[in-house]
């Protein structure tokens, strides 16, 4: 491989599919966070202390790090051929469905408002044979959220909401360890996980079937780990409080609104919420296990359907497409632009996310969280990213608006093995060293290298 030292690329490619790939997740986010998770035995004074400490370790460790070169993007090396790119991308996903690695999996690259590809390697349900197609359903989990943060953009346009409307003036039951905190609490602090509570709470209660409602009520027993508005803290149970927000403003529910202000609208027709609406979809994805000599499917979970907000949605790639093209400013009189632009607007930083895979500790320069959205300065270039698991499913979603150019990718099993693809993609488009993030075999052609002007 060209500009990349061989046994670099055998450590690398060793460390990433060692990892488990996706690192913001609903139900798997304490792999990617190093997180604690507030459980029934651990809500005390002394466990907020202790989160606190945690928390400043965490830094600590961080900065102690050695540091790492991160190659800079050169504008003038960007390609020119995104069609070529896209066609290199199909075959690095052929190569992993041929390898096993996935029981199944769906992918597409986009340009502008132009799909370039779209791909399905693999079974949607390894029992039966049925193949991925475009139109075969899967889980987003958290990339869920971005759907809350439009969704609640839309209101604010309408002038039924604002990002500074407090959450207790429209849930005045809701409240926090922190009552005064709790009292000054927006709906921006929710979207961008500046809830103030340690990362993921209680969502392992979640996994064991404690409702959504009875969880969001013992927020309030939790230790905070910084002031409300302080600290970033992912979350999936306060996350979707924007839900009842929604409830609140409209008097709809909350995925009746996301159907019909953007599924709807963007084309999205097999879009929905919740497992019952899943395993009613005319293809869907089965989770699967890995077992001896393949894969085995098993019954969906329940547990994060319960926050749709956070991690509600299911969708095929061709749906995705749309929402790619969305997001990219290609549907204005849907999410309009001033709209993204706010979605998109970096709000507080997520310093870990720097070290928390191999391709982000050479690629990132930067990481924070907008609304629903993380926002990379990929190699000196804005990537704007999310990726999410929950229990036999894995997502991620990534573009660069400044060229208009982005990927998702969406499976059926917890293998960490797709998750190299995508910075393999962009490593291409933008010109930069190869580096074989997902440990592939890939044909080196010189086609797909693309200097030259962007599209």
């Amino acid at each position: 491989m060209r500009n990349t030292p061989s046994a670099l690329v055998a450590l690398v490619a060793a460390i990433s599919i060692a990892m488990s790939g996706s690192v913001d997740a609903a139900g798997r986010a304490k792999a990617a966070h190093g997180s604690q998770r507030a459980s029934s035995s651990a809500v005390t004074k002394r466990g907020g202390a202790q989160s606190r400490k945690s928390i400043a370790a965490a830094h600590a460790r961080y900065r102690a790090l050695p540091a790492i070169v991160v190659p800079v993007a050169d504008p003038r090396a960007v390609s020119h051929d995104s069609a070529a790119i896209a066609r290199e991308f199909d075959g690095w996903l052929a190569a992993v469905g041929e390898s096993g690695g996935v029981a199944g999996l769906a992918a597409t690259v986009v340009k502008d408002d132009k799909v370039l590809l779209e791909r399905g390697v693999g079974s949607a349900d390894w029992s039966t044979g049925e193949p991925v197609r475009g139109e075969t359903v899967f889980r987003l989990a958290s990339l869920s959220k971005a759907f809350a943060a439009a969704m609640t953009g839309l209101l604010v346009e309408d002038g039924r909401l604002h990002w500074d409307s407090k959450v207790a003036d429209m849930l005045p039951a809701f409240t926090l360890s922190d009552v005064d905190g709790a009292q000054r609490l927006t709906v921006q602090d929710i979207l961008s996980h500046r809830v103030g509570l340690p990362h993921n709470t209680y969502d392992t209660l979640l996994e064991q079937d404690e409702p959504y409602e009875l969880l969001v009520d013992r927020l309030k027993e939790v230790p905070m780990a910084c002031p409300v508005g302080a600290c970033y803290g992912y979350q999936n149970i306060a996350f979707s409080l924007v839900g009842d927000v929604v409830f609140a403003t409209t008097g709809d529910f909350y995925y009746h609104q996301v159907e019909k202000r953007l599924f709807r609208p963007l084309g999205m027709t097999t879009a929905t919420y919740g497992r019952d609406a899943l395993e009613s979809s005319k293809s869907w994805a089965r989770p699967h296990h890995h077992v001896a000599g393949g894969w085995t499917p098993f019954v969906p979970s329940e547990a994060y359907y319960r926050v749709a907000p956070a991690a509600g949605v299911n969708a095929s790639i061709r749906d995705i497409e749309q929402w790619l093209i969305a997001q990219m400013g290609g549907h204005p009189d849907v999410l309009s632009p001033a709209l993204l632009d706010t979605l998109h607007k970096p709000l507080i930083e997520t310093e870990r996310e720097l070290r928390a895979t191999p391709w982000k500790r050479g690629r990132l320069k930067d990481a924070q969280y907008a609304l629903g959205w993380r926002i990379y300065d990929y190699a000196g270039e804005t990537l704007i990213f999310h990726a999410g698991a929950v229990q036999g499913y894995r997502a991620m979603i990534a573009f660069l608006p400044k060229y208009r150019f982005g990927a998702a990718m969406l499976w059926n099993s917890e293998s960490g093995l797709p998750a190299g693809l995508m910075p393999m993609l962009f490593d291409r488009y933008l010109g930069l060293p190869e580096v074989n993030w997902a440990g592939i075999d890939h044909d080196d052609s010189s086609e797909a290298s693309g200097n030259g002007t962007a599209d």
